[in-house]
């Protein structure tokens, strides 16, 4: 199946690439997402009348996401996590936890754009890279410290008065 690609798509080609894909793929994502339209006659006529629409659309995403990227990047990531001994966490570090403690500092990112090559099972600093465009990743350090657990103080003995009550 011939398509014109209407925007970036990873993996396969960059907006106005004239492709070939498998059936299924062209219209059961590329078509219905408005990424890509069938490539005919009358359509490369109609792409090309929308083509500085497009380019502008994709510049902008494209600006937008090079300015959070640096918003990102200055962000301090700590991610207090349960231990037990010699440091050994309890469970690793997901990408729901990553994106929840982006969210607390304002920082609004779908989980799903969190790359992490393995997962995070032990304490310190891990980069991490977020997706934030087709070309744009983003690369954050992310701290993973033990979680503050207050441990209570065994109380001191009790001294009876009994025991120091002069005997009559």
């Amino acid at each position: 199946m011939k398509l014109i690609l209407r925007a970036d798509v990873e993996n396969l080609g960059s907006l106005g690439d004239l492709v070939t894909v498998k059936p299924g793929y062209g219209r059961n994502y590329l078509l219905p997402q408005g990424l890509a339209m069938i490539a005919s006659p009358a359509n490369l006529k109609t792409f090309e009348q929308e083509r500085k629409k497009l380019q502008a659309k994709m510049d902008a995403l494209r600006a937008d996401a090079s300015s959070f990227c640096a918003k990102l990047e200055k962000a301090d990531i700590v991610i207090p996590m349960h231990v037990g001994e010699n440091d050994k966490l309890y469970g690793s570090v997901t990408t729901t936890m990553l994106g929840d403690a982006l969210a607390s500092q304002g920082l609004e990112v779908d989980r799903r754009r969190i790359l992490l090559d393995a997962p995070i099972r032990t304490l310190g600093e891990h980069p991490v890279r977020i997706r934030l465009h087709a070309d744009i990743f983003a690369n954050v350090l992310v701290k993973v410290i033990a979680e503050n657990v207050i441990y209570e103080e065994p109380a001191a003995p009790v001294e009876t008065e009994a025991a120091e009550a002069p005997a009559e």
